[in-house]
């Protein structure tokens, strides 16, 4: 497994070449990979699984502990160009309700600039009035 990072404005790209297995190196290069993006401050991460045909358990575990690092340090962890036997995995396992998935990395990053610090999507310009709330319209 091969990981090269990219950075797209507070965004980082992390691009998994190679099978997600759980083979100790791998293990090891991914979970310090990810700590030193922490340690950077940078907590708005998207993992493009493009080049990642195959994951096992191990590696969707890795997946989720990245996930969780990022939570803990006040931001997100979101996938993008997930195959289908990915796709099927966190189908199966019900993780599609934790991870947010995107086709592009071009949309995930997009999710991700317009993220908060607190994890709340913001878009400029759009808001709650007291005028919208006392017509319904909330």
């Amino acid at each position: 497994m091969k990981l090269t990072r990219r950075d797209v404005r507070d965004v980082v790209v992390v691009e998994i070449h190679g099978k997600l297995l759980g083979a100790p190196a791998d293990l090891d290069l991914f979970h310090g990979f990810i700590k030193s993006l922490i340690d950077e401050g940078k907590n708005k991460i998207v993992i493009s699984l493009r080049h990642t045909p195959l994951a096992d358990s191990v590696g969707i575990g890795m997946l989720i502990g990245a996930y969780t690092s990022a939570r803990n340090a006040g931001g997100e962890l979101v996938l993008a160009h997930v195959g289908t036997r990915i796709m099927n995995i966190l189908r199966v396992t019900k993780l599609l309700l934790i991870f947010k998935t995107y086709e592009r990395v071009a949309e995930a990053a997009g999710y991700l600039s317009a993220t908060a610090d607190d994890g709340v999507a913001s878009v400029p310009g759009v808001g709650i009035s007291p005028d919208s709330v006392s017509r319904g319209l909330v």
